[in-house]
């Protein structure tokens, strides 16, 4: 089969198009004949050698194809052995296309737990950019967020993939939804998803620019790291779930101001497949929108396609067509 392979990390020039052998399922694995496969900022890290992959190694978590034994149309959930806790993973976790062959590819080798029918009314394109941003999503705002119709959620960063999807799952629901975002078109756009509200984060002074818009949050779903700012929009009570760390990998934080406001930091990421199957609930109770799609690219283009996440100017998921 054609795959995307690094055989070394580091800048998006180290992802190339090779042939690799067939994989091939067995009674505990199943193998997708992957018709599209989405980005993420994760493959990034995994490309930069931030998970210590294997080398050679084929990236990417996300994918949508065909069951090669049933012809069944199925997207792939890239969260593998969760276990049985839903509160944290067990030791056996990891996400797809860590240290074993992703997304990137024509075919990919996955336990059969994770592999489930395609969303009706969904494109190619839309299935595989669904998993990661909708799991990691609906765990963040439902699972450990305890979001609830009525609040007021404030998502940082405007056009990446999980901040679209939350727009659309917490307005879904009945929450007053606002961004932060570095351009006014992105926040134009997360109007146009359902946001009721934005502030640009380049002001120093945001945290107050967004409390003043909204009169403070009840959730903020931080996927940067900048804490101590997010803490600043929380209502009394308030509760932030951390979910990444591309602009701030360290955060220092005024004690006594967080135990007096009363606060919940909460750290969460990808669920499980039950997780995922409740995602798809709510989705179809409540008509939620498809993935937002920023570009589609050829499978041969992936490098250009991480140049293209990494300037941080799209809005949605970045694809690879892998057919």
């Amino acid at each position: 089969m054609k795959a995307v392979v690094q055989e070394a990390f580091g800048g998006p020039d180290v992802l190339r198009l090779a042939d690799v052998p067939d994989p091939v399922p067995d009674d505990e694995h199943a193998v997708v004949r992957l018709r599209a496969a989405a980005l993420n900022w994760h493959d990034v890290l995994v490309r930069r050698g931030r998970y210590g992959s294997p080398l050679p190694h084929v990236p990417g978590a996300d994918g949508a194809g065909v069951d090669i034994e049933t012809g069944a149309e199925v997207v792939v959930v890239p969260s593998l052995h969760w276990g049985e806790d839903d509160a944290a993973p067990g030791p056996q976790w990891e996400i797809l296309g860590d240290h074993r062959f992703g997304t990137y590819a024509e075919l990919v080798r996955v336990p059969r737990d994770c592999v489930v029918p395609k969303p009706p009314g969904l494109s190619w394109e839309q299935a595989a950019a669904l998993p990661v941003v909708g799991l990691t999503t609906y765990r963040a705002l439902f699972a450990r967020g305890r979001l609830r119709a009525g609040e007021r959620l404030l998502v940082l960063g405007a056009g990446g993939g999980v901040a679209t999807m939350a727009v659309g799952l917490g307005s879904a629901v009945g929450a007053r939804v606002y961004v932060t975002s570095s351009s006014d078109d992105k926040l134009a756009r997360a109007l146009e998803l359902g946001a009721v509200g934005g502030v640009l984060y380049d002001d120093p002074a945001w945290p107050e620019a967004a409390r003043d818009l909204a009169g403070g949050f009840d959730l903020v779903l931080d996927s940067v790291g900048t804490w101590a700012e997010s803490l600043r929009t929380l209502v009394p009570g308030g509760r932030l779930v951390v979910l990444g760390a591309s602009r701030a990998e360290t955060a220092q934080l005024d004690v006594r101001s967080f135990y007096f406001g009363q606060y919940d930091l909460l750290g969460s990421t990808l669920g499980s497949t039950r997780d995922f199957a409740a995602l798809l609930r709510l989705i179809e109770d409540f008509d939620v929108a498809p993935p937002v799609i920023d570009r589609v690219f050829a499978l041969d283009r992936a490098a250009e396609a991480h140049v293209h996440l990494e300037s941080g100017a799209g809005f949605g998921k970045i694809v690879l067509l892998a057919r």
